[in-house]
């Protein structure tokens, strides 16, 4: 049981709404700053409880630093902790990307905005690029089984422009079979999660609202390793299936989400509002993030009993590879687009030589340069 908490609801309201609004740097930087702040220094949560919320904000699907703070919400608030702090959390950076998705439909065709984003997009190109990377080497590290399911994920969706969800869920299945033998885990979870896809998928509607709600909550519920998994199942969705953006507007949205604070996920409030405005930014937003309210909350009572269970471990693990594989094949993807000339792909290699040269440097100070360097390149080859 927990001891009684030094701190009231408000005061974790209002921490998570800062850090919701000031927290730029991606979800390592976030994680960071929740342990340095929360058990470190504040001392509100236990270095116990803040490792139990890292090892289930890994082990299910879910941008992970919304679910750890999801979950440091609950560990002494239970259920309305994690309401308030989710909430307060992402409702900053879903009003950055609101004004900017209202901002871009009334701008979007000047020139000076095009050539801000021809910038930003090339170097958006080389930060997705340098978190794979890292992504690979600390997931995948050594074994053939796993480089095998990670290549192959890669090499799917760069030929088939699209992220394969079966695939993704089958090397669950196989990591787990090779490493922990069926006696170790349960199957039936794992069968009906299977048989219960083609049923969202076979929902019908004509409404646009409808369509984007299942879309995003089947996103949200197979964000895998990173909220950077979810922008190859964006883009097969968003640009191929139902062709709502051009590769262009889904460029540009990956971009918002890197120059606001906050998960990457949010991008989906963005695609939300091109689509649909006001309502479809509210739905995306709800159907992406329901998904990884639901997967901690609900298993958190349950989570100190079976989290460590080796065979869970190992179906998620090979879930996670594959899914980073498919973030290497969306990088592929993207880059074959925005990579047009000599410029766009110099701002690229700039931009992971900085990330790799540099490691602290701020992705924001990166994405503000080449911006810059966008708009004067503009002028120099009109």
């Amino acid at each position: 049981m927990n001891i009684e908490p030094t701190y009231s609801l408000s005061d974790l309201a209002r921490y998570f709404l800062r850090l919701g609004t000031l927290g730029f740097g991606g979800p390592a930087a976030l994680v960071s700053a929740m342990y340095q702040d929360l058990a470190v220094e504040r001392k509100w949560i236990t270095e116990a409880d803040y490792q139990e919320g890292i090892a289930l904000s890994q082990l299910a699907p879910g941008p992970l630093a919304a679910q750890l703070a999801i979950y440091l919400g609950y560990v002494h608030y239970g259920y309305l902790g994690a309401t308030v702090v989710g909430i307060t959390f992402v409702i900053p950076s879903f009003l950055m990307v609101l004004i900017l998705g209202v901002t871009y439909v009334k701008f979007g065709g000047l020139p000076w905005i095009q050539a801000l984003f021809y910038g930003i997009e090339a170097s958006v190109i080389g930060i997705i690029a340098n978190g794979t990377y890292k992504l690979t080497l600390k997931t995948v590290k050594s074994g053939t089984l796993g480089w095998f399911l990670f290549v192959t994920s890669a090499a799917a969706t760069a030929i088939m422009e699209t992220e394969v969800l079966a695939l993704i869920l089958g090397s669950g299945g196989i990591y787990w079979y090779f490493k922990s033998r069926p006696a170790s885990i349960k199957s039936g979870a794992v069968r009906n999660l299977a048989m219960f896809l083609p049923q969202i998928q076979s929902i019908n509607s004509d409404s646009v609202l409808w369509k984007i709600a299942i879309f995003f909550t089947k996103a949200g519920a197979f964000v895998f390793g990173s909220g950077l998994a979810i922008v190859p199942f964006l883009y097969a969705g968003a640009v191929k299936e139902n062709q709502w953006l051009t590769e262009q507007q889904f460029l540009d949205a990956v971009a918002i989400a890197m120059i606001t604070p906050g998960p990457v996920v949010i991008t989906v409030a963005f695609i939300g509002y091109l689509v649909a405005g006001f309502s479809g930014a509210c739905v995306a937003a709800i159907s992406t993030f329901l998904p990884c309210y639901l997967f901690t909350v609900l298993p958190a009572p349950y989570f100190k009993r079976w989290g460590k269970n080796t065979g869970v471990k190992d179906f998620v693990q090979g879930i996670t590879i594959t899914a980073i594989g498919a973030i290497a094949g969306a990088v592929i993807v993207l880059a074959r687009r925005q990579l047009i000339d000599i410029p766009s792909v110099a701002i690229a290699a700039l931009t992971l030589f900085l990330l790799h040269r540099y490691k602290k440097l701020s992705e924001l100070y990166i994405i503000a340069g080449a911006a810059i360097i966008g708009s004067i390149l503009s002028q120099v080859l009109l």
